[in-house]
């Protein structure tokens, strides 16, 4: 490969490899995974995705507006807010007219950062904007910034990996796990992800050590304005933060005091976008979601343990059924177990030395994990859990960090999950044979 000519400084070579800049390996991870997202995606990039949320948010900003209008854009998770009694719309009404245009009222309930990122490209191409071109791409830097922090980690001595082994997890986490079909579809649930994902990566690069608090609490903040269980991840921060007081005598209420103020200026920037919208700041919007089953959310709430035993047996023991027949495998639309698309995350219970760094990581991972699996939903409609992505970047490192060697089960096991993601993002919502058609939710398993 050939190189490239800079002016050296004093005692610097004239020139540098390529691939010897510090930069060059997350600009080829972010150009492939660029290359392989967008082909994947392939048609979705040519037009404005079916359930563009965020666009029609940041147009409504640009507009002047909170809300909607009194039509609802599309039937798919649209928030109605009854603005006289405070609550939700009657339930099945998608329009309304005459004085009830100004009683009932529509919305987007998902938290606000990926339709921030839109508005100066909206402000262009309007409803017309191609937003899956922008999230496919915005996905491609996940990767690359998975791959910074664990080459970060191994030259702070606190990985003992080789850099084909940072590069092997970089690409299983890229195209081996549920984070390869979330980056192709281009629709609001997943856009959510894709974004919240780059700044999960940023936030665990700014809180090892705690040694940046103020950038940590800044890009957690900005994970929470995508995915609101990632505020569960301070719990890593708090923890490497004490480590640092005990073993480098650092100010850990300083640390603590930096860390949360951000975190404490986005919270009280979304609790006054709630209250601007439905008089209740601590209101997203999802209470009021026009969804069949919200009688189920108005008597068990959005999140709660009656939940938990389905989500847990979605998140655990969901497999692909086998069918007698054309297409011979079917998935439920409640998505396969998490071990089942990344068997290699399983390397990550058997660390050789649990030190308090590891502690922390996975009592990130499990108090977000525990927030995810309280939810009224599974999911649903997904390939895999793809809320474990609000702490998936972690499980990561935790293999990482694991000690255990990669050897031919680590590689059997890798290549069974690029195969099995590969499925899923080219056929998920597009091949609809391989898929369960329940409306209901109610189907997990196989049917008898």
């Amino acid at each position: 490969m050939g190189k490239l000519r800079h002016v050296p400084r004093a005692g610097y070579p004239a020139t540098v490899p390529f691939l010897e800049r510090r930069w060059a390996l997350p600009l080829t991870i972010f150009s492939l995974c660029a290359a392989v997202y967008c082909a994947t995606a392939a048609e979705r990039l040519t037009r404005p995705s079916p359930n563009n949320h965020y666009v029609h948010l940041a147009n409504a900003w640009l507009n002047g507006r909170l809300d909607l209008g009194p039509v609802a854009p599309g039937t798919n998770d649209w928030a109605c807010f009854d603005s006289v009694e405070g609550g939700p719309c009657p339930p099945g009404r998608y329009a309304f007219s005459g004085p009830d245009a100004q009683r009932y009222r529509w919305y987007v309930s998902f938290p606000p950062l990926p339709a921030v990122l839109l508005v100066p490209v909206v402000a262009i191409f309007g409803l017309s904007t191609l937003d899956a071109l922008l999230w496919v791409l915005l996905a491609s830097l996940a990767p690359a910034l998975l791959f910074v922090l664990l080459r970060f980690l191994r030259e702070s001595g606190r990985s003992q990996r080789t850099e084909g082994d940072d590069l092997l997890l970089t690409g299983l986490f890229a195209v081996g796990s549920v984070y390869y079909f979330v980056a192709v579809q281009g629709t609001v649930w997943f856009a959510a992800h894709v974004v919240a994902s780059i700044f999960i990566c940023l936030y665990l690069l700014f809180a090892f050590g705690a040694r940046h608090p103020a950038a940590a609490g800044l890009a957690l903040g900005l994970a929470f304005l995508c995915r609101p269980a990632t505020a569960f991840l301070a719990v890593f921060f708090a923890v490497e933060a004490f480590r640092g007081s005990k073993q480098q005598g650092r100010d850990l209420a300083r640390s603590l005091v930096f860390f949360g103020l951000p975190l404490g200026i986005i919270a009280l920037l979304v609790m006054g976008h709630n209250l601007a919208r439905f008089g209740d700041p601590l209101e997203f919007g999802h209470s009021l979601l026009q969804v069949r089953w919200r009688s189920r959310i108005e008597t068990w709430g959005l999140f709660s343990t009656h939940y938990l035993p389905r989500n847990l047996t979605v998140f655990f023991l969901s497999l692909p059924w086998w069918v007698g027949q054309s297409p011979f495998v079917r998935i439920s639309r409640h998505g396969l177990a998490l071990w089942f698309t990344t068997p290699n995350l399983l390397w990550s219970f058997w660390p050789k030395k649990a030190d308090l760094t590891i502690v922390g990581l996975w009592l990130a991972v499990i108090s977000t994990a525990l927030c995810t699996l309280l939810y009224q939903n599974t999911g649903w409609v997904q390939f895999g859990p793809r809320f474990a992505l609000d702490y998936l970047p972690l499980v990561f490192v935790l293999v990482a960090l694991s000690g255990r060697r990669f050897g031919r089960a680590f590689w059997a096991c890798a290549i069974f999950a690029v195969v099995v993601n590969t499925f899923g993002a080219v056929t998920f919502n597009r091949h609809h044979q391989f898929y369960d058609d329940d409306p209901t939710q109610r189907v997990i398993f196989q049917p008898d």
